[in-house]
Protein backbone atom coordinates (compact mmCIF):
# COMPACT_ATOMS: atom_id res chain seq x y z
CA UNK A 1 0.00 0.00 0.00
CA UNK A 2 1.09 2.95 -1.36
CA UNK A 3 0.60 6.02 1.66
CA UNK A 4 0.93 10.16 0.91
CA UNK A 5 -0.51 12.42 3.64
CA UNK A 6 -0.20 16.12 4.00
CA UNK A 7 -1.34 17.75 7.22
CA UNK A 8 -1.33 21.90 8.54
CA UNK A 9 -2.70 23.89 11.05
CA UNK A 10 -5.47 26.17 10.90
CA UNK A 11 -3.63 29.44 11.54
CA UNK A 12 -2.02 30.57 14.88
CA UNK A 13 -2.71 27.39 16.44
CA UNK A 14 -0.86 24.16 17.06
CA UNK A 15 -2.54 21.01 15.34
CA UNK A 16 -4.47 18.82 17.45
CA UNK A 17 -4.85 16.31 13.87
CA UNK A 18 -2.96 13.32 13.91
CA UNK A 19 -1.56 11.13 10.97
CA UNK A 20 0.45 7.97 10.30
CA UNK A 21 0.80 5.27 8.10
CA UNK A 22 3.07 2.06 7.52
CA UNK A 23 3.31 0.32 4.36
CA UNK A 24 -0.07 -2.03 5.74
CA UNK A 25 -2.05 0.59 7.94
CA UNK A 26 -2.64 4.11 8.40
CA UNK A 27 -4.26 5.65 10.65
CA UNK A 28 -6.05 9.45 11.39
CA UNK A 29 -7.20 11.40 14.01
CA UNK A 30 -8.62 14.52 14.89
CA UNK A 31 -8.26 16.27 18.21
CA UNK A 32 -10.99 17.84 19.84
CA UNK A 33 -9.94 21.14 21.88
CA UNK A 34 -10.80 22.95 24.27
CA UNK A 35 -12.31 26.24 23.60
CA UNK A 36 -10.87 29.94 25.43
CA UNK A 37 -12.51 30.16 28.55
CA UNK A 38 -12.86 26.28 28.77
CA UNK A 39 -11.75 24.36 30.99
CA UNK A 40 -10.49 20.62 30.10
CA UNK A 41 -9.60 19.21 33.63
CA UNK A 42 -6.28 17.83 31.70
CA UNK A 43 -2.92 19.29 31.67
CA UNK A 44 -1.42 17.43 28.34
CA UNK A 45 -4.13 18.68 25.96
CA UNK A 46 -6.01 17.12 22.37
CA UNK A 47 -2.65 17.49 20.22
CA UNK A 48 -0.70 14.93 22.95
CA UNK A 49 -3.72 12.68 23.30
CA UNK A 50 -4.36 12.20 18.98
CA UNK A 51 -1.05 12.19 18.90
CA UNK A 52 -0.38 9.60 22.00
CA UNK A 53 -3.33 7.84 20.78
CA UNK A 54 -2.48 7.38 17.01
CA UNK A 55 0.91 5.92 17.57
CA UNK A 56 -0.58 3.58 20.43
CA UNK A 57 -2.92 2.30 17.72
CA UNK A 58 -0.90 2.33 14.78
CA UNK A 59 2.26 0.35 16.86
CA UNK A 60 -0.42 -2.47 17.76
CA UNK A 61 -2.82 -2.52 13.98
CA UNK A 62 0.92 -3.83 12.38
CA UNK A 63 1.77 -5.64 15.26
CA UNK A 64 -1.36 -7.87 15.82
CA UNK A 65 -3.96 -9.36 13.89
CA UNK A 66 -7.02 -8.52 15.78
CA UNK A 67 -10.61 -6.48 15.30
CA UNK A 68 -9.63 -2.68 14.86
CA UNK A 69 -12.31 -2.00 17.48
CA UNK A 70 -10.40 -3.94 19.92
CA UNK A 71 -7.34 -2.50 18.94
CA UNK A 72 -8.97 0.85 19.59
CA UNK A 73 -10.49 0.20 22.60
CA UNK A 74 -6.97 -1.03 24.22
CA UNK A 75 -6.08 1.83 23.19
CA UNK A 76 -8.31 4.33 24.79
CA UNK A 77 -7.20 2.33 27.75
CA UNK A 78 -3.62 2.44 27.36
CA UNK A 79 -3.54 6.08 26.82
CA UNK A 80 -5.77 6.60 29.74
CA UNK A 81 -3.83 5.59 32.25
CA UNK A 82 -1.16 7.62 31.26
CA UNK A 83 -2.30 10.42 32.66
CA UNK A 84 -5.39 9.33 35.16
CA UNK A 85 -2.85 10.00 38.40
CA UNK A 86 -2.51 13.80 36.91
CA UNK A 87 -5.61 14.50 35.31
CA UNK A 88 -9.34 14.59 35.82
CA UNK A 89 -10.34 11.75 33.77
CA UNK A 90 -14.32 12.09 34.49
CA UNK A 91 -14.55 15.65 33.12
CA UNK A 92 -16.67 16.40 30.21
CA UNK A 93 -14.08 18.39 28.75
CA UNK A 94 -11.26 15.71 28.45
CA UNK A 95 -9.48 15.70 25.17
CA UNK A 96 -11.00 13.07 22.97
CA UNK A 97 -10.39 12.72 18.87
CA UNK A 98 -12.58 11.18 16.17
CA UNK A 99 -10.53 8.23 14.74
CA UNK A 100 -10.09 6.57 11.03
CA UNK A 101 -8.18 3.40 10.85
CA UNK A 102 -7.14 1.64 7.96
CA UNK A 103 -5.59 -1.66 7.51
CA UNK A 104 -4.74 -3.91 4.23
CA UNK A 105 -4.57 -7.58 5.01
CA UNK A 106 -3.51 -10.39 2.74
CA UNK A 107 -6.92 -10.35 1.25
CA UNK A 108 -8.91 -7.45 2.28
CA UNK A 109 -9.06 -4.17 3.31
CA UNK A 110 -10.44 -3.04 6.88
CA UNK A 111 -11.59 -0.17 8.35
CA UNK A 112 -12.96 1.52 11.44
CA UNK A 113 -14.69 5.06 11.47
CA UNK A 114 -15.32 6.87 15.23
CA UNK A 115 -16.90 10.36 15.24
CA UNK A 116 -16.96 12.73 11.56
CA UNK A 117 -13.72 12.22 9.98
CA UNK A 118 -14.39 10.66 7.01
CA UNK A 119 -13.01 7.59 4.92
CA UNK A 120 -14.02 7.43 1.07
CA UNK A 121 -13.25 4.12 -0.64
CA UNK A 122 -12.75 4.22 -4.15
CA UNK A 123 -14.48 0.82 -5.59
CA UNK A 124 -15.22 2.68 -8.87
CA UNK A 125 -17.45 4.64 -7.11
CA UNK A 126 -16.55 6.46 -3.80
CA UNK A 127 -18.22 4.81 -0.90
CA UNK A 128 -18.52 7.20 1.91
CA UNK A 129 -17.70 6.34 5.65
CA UNK A 130 -18.70 8.59 8.17
CA UNK A 131 -20.33 8.56 11.22
CA UNK A 132 -22.18 11.86 11.59
CA UNK A 133 -24.33 11.46 14.79
CA UNK A 134 -23.05 14.23 16.33
CA UNK A 135 -23.28 16.40 13.60
CA UNK A 136 -27.28 15.08 13.82
CA UNK A 137 -27.41 16.65 17.85
CA UNK A 138 -25.00 19.65 16.75
CA UNK A 139 -27.79 21.16 14.80
CA UNK A 140 -30.26 21.97 16.85
CA UNK A 141 -27.97 23.86 18.92
CA UNK A 142 -25.39 25.70 16.13
CA UNK A 143 -28.30 28.66 15.19
CA UNK A 144 -27.03 31.44 17.35
CA UNK A 145 -23.22 30.94 16.84
CA UNK A 146 -23.79 30.64 12.92
CA UNK A 147 -25.82 33.60 12.92
CA UNK A 148 -22.90 35.56 14.27
CA UNK A 149 -19.33 36.75 11.82
CA UNK A 150 -16.61 34.49 12.89
CA UNK A 151 -13.96 36.29 14.41
CA UNK A 152 -16.01 38.76 16.75
CA UNK A 153 -16.29 38.06 20.88
CA UNK A 154 -19.80 36.95 20.21
CA UNK A 155 -19.19 34.05 17.52
CA UNK A 156 -15.86 32.94 20.08
CA UNK A 157 -18.95 33.34 23.22
CA UNK A 158 -20.91 31.37 21.09
CA UNK A 159 -19.24 28.59 19.98
CA UNK A 160 -17.69 27.97 23.28
CA UNK A 161 -21.62 27.80 24.89
CA UNK A 162 -21.94 24.72 21.65
CA UNK A 163 -18.88 22.83 22.27
CA UNK A 164 -19.97 22.37 25.96
CA UNK A 165 -23.36 21.75 25.47
CA UNK A 166 -22.47 19.16 23.40
CA UNK A 167 -20.21 17.55 25.93
CA UNK A 168 -23.40 16.41 27.84
CA UNK A 169 -23.99 14.20 24.75
CA UNK A 170 -20.74 13.11 24.52
CA UNK A 171 -20.41 8.92 24.77
CA UNK A 172 -23.44 8.36 26.18
CA UNK A 173 -26.67 5.91 24.49
CA UNK A 174 -28.89 8.69 22.55
CA UNK A 175 -25.53 11.14 21.82
CA UNK A 176 -22.52 10.20 19.93
CA UNK A 177 -19.39 9.05 20.61
CA UNK A 178 -15.48 9.51 20.49
CA UNK A 179 -12.37 8.16 21.66
CA UNK A 180 -11.52 9.70 25.09
CA UNK A 181 -11.54 8.13 28.22
CA UNK A 182 -13.91 5.67 28.08
CA UNK A 183 -12.52 2.27 25.45
CA UNK A 184 -16.53 0.66 25.23
CA UNK A 185 -16.56 4.11 22.92
CA UNK A 186 -14.73 1.84 20.29
CA UNK A 187 -17.81 -0.60 19.95
CA UNK A 188 -20.33 2.36 18.58
CA UNK A 189 -17.60 2.49 15.60
CA UNK A 190 -18.74 1.76 12.27
CA UNK A 191 -16.87 -0.88 10.89
CA UNK A 192 -16.13 -3.30 7.76
CA UNK A 193 -13.86 -4.43 4.83
CA UNK A 194 -13.66 -5.18 1.50
CA UNK A 195 -12.17 -7.66 -1.03
CA UNK A 196 -8.89 -6.38 -1.87
CA UNK A 197 -9.65 -6.73 -5.46
CA UNK A 198 -12.48 -4.63 -5.04
CA UNK A 199 -10.35 -1.53 -3.93
CA UNK A 200 -8.43 1.02 -5.82
CA UNK A 201 -7.53 3.89 -3.21
CA UNK A 202 -8.68 5.18 -0.04
CA UNK A 203 -8.98 8.61 1.62
CA UNK A 204 -9.17 9.23 5.17
CA UNK A 205 -9.86 13.16 5.96
CA UNK A 206 -10.46 15.29 9.15
CA UNK A 207 -13.42 17.55 8.73
CA UNK A 208 -11.29 20.26 8.35
CA UNK A 209 -10.09 18.49 5.07
CA UNK A 210 -13.80 17.03 4.11
CA UNK A 211 -15.18 20.58 4.66
CA UNK A 212 -15.06 21.15 0.63
CA UNK A 213 -17.62 18.21 0.10
CA UNK A 214 -19.50 17.88 2.77
CA UNK A 215 -19.58 21.69 4.30
CA UNK A 216 -19.09 23.84 1.51
CA UNK A 217 -20.21 21.92 -1.47
CA UNK A 218 -17.83 23.70 -3.72
CA UNK A 219 -16.68 19.86 -4.76
CA UNK A 220 -17.68 16.17 -5.52
CA UNK A 221 -16.38 13.08 -3.63
CA UNK A 222 -15.37 11.91 -7.39
CA UNK A 223 -13.50 14.87 -8.14
CA UNK A 224 -11.91 15.06 -4.52
CA UNK A 225 -10.67 10.89 -5.27
CA UNK A 226 -9.51 12.42 -8.38
CA UNK A 227 -7.44 15.56 -7.14
CA UNK A 228 -6.12 13.22 -4.82
CA UNK A 229 -4.65 10.84 -7.34
CA UNK A 230 -3.75 13.87 -9.70
CA UNK A 231 -2.00 16.38 -7.32
CA UNK A 232 -1.60 14.81 -3.86
CA UNK A 233 -3.14 15.41 -0.85
CA UNK A 234 -1.62 18.96 -0.46
CA UNK A 235 -3.31 20.60 -3.23
CA UNK A 236 -7.00 19.51 -1.31
CA UNK A 237 -5.60 21.39 2.19
CA UNK A 238 -5.15 24.40 -1.04
CA UNK A 239 -8.42 24.23 -1.39
CA UNK A 240 -9.67 24.07 2.22
CA UNK A 241 -7.92 27.04 3.02
CA UNK A 242 -8.80 28.64 -0.30
CA UNK A 243 -12.19 28.37 0.30
CA UNK A 244 -11.70 29.36 4.01
CA UNK A 245 -9.67 32.71 3.12
CA UNK A 246 -12.68 33.79 0.85
CA UNK A 247 -14.98 33.41 3.84
CA UNK A 248 -13.51 34.72 6.94
CA UNK A 249 -16.57 35.58 8.36
CA UNK A 250 -18.61 32.55 7.85
CA UNK A 251 -21.23 34.48 6.03
CA UNK A 252 -21.77 32.08 2.76
CA UNK A 253 -20.76 28.98 5.03
CA UNK A 254 -21.66 29.42 8.86
CA UNK A 255 -19.33 27.29 11.11
CA UNK A 256 -17.75 26.95 14.38
CA UNK A 257 -14.19 27.51 13.42
CA UNK A 258 -13.04 30.11 10.40
CA UNK A 259 -10.01 27.90 9.85
CA UNK A 260 -9.82 24.53 10.98
CA UNK A 261 -7.01 22.18 11.39
CA UNK A 262 -7.05 19.87 7.86
CA UNK A 263 -5.38 16.68 7.46
CA UNK A 264 -5.80 14.49 4.27
CA UNK A 265 -3.98 11.16 3.39
CA UNK A 266 -4.25 8.95 0.07
CA UNK A 267 -3.80 5.16 -0.32
CA UNK A 268 -3.28 3.39 -3.50
CA UNK A 269 -4.49 -0.26 -2.02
Amino acid sequence: MRVTFATEAAPGRSNEDFVAATPEAVVLLDGAGTPAGSDSGCSHGAAWFSRTLGSAVLASMTQCKDALASLLAEGIKSVASLHDGTCDLSHPGSPSATVVMLRRTADAVQWLVLADSVLVLDAGEPMVICDDREAQIGASHRAEMDALPSGTPEHTQAHRHYVETLRSYRNRDGGFWVAATDPHAADQALTGSMPLDKVHAAALLSDGASRPVDRFAITTWPHTLDLLADQGPQALLRQVRDAEHSDPEGKRWPRGKAYDDATAAYCLI
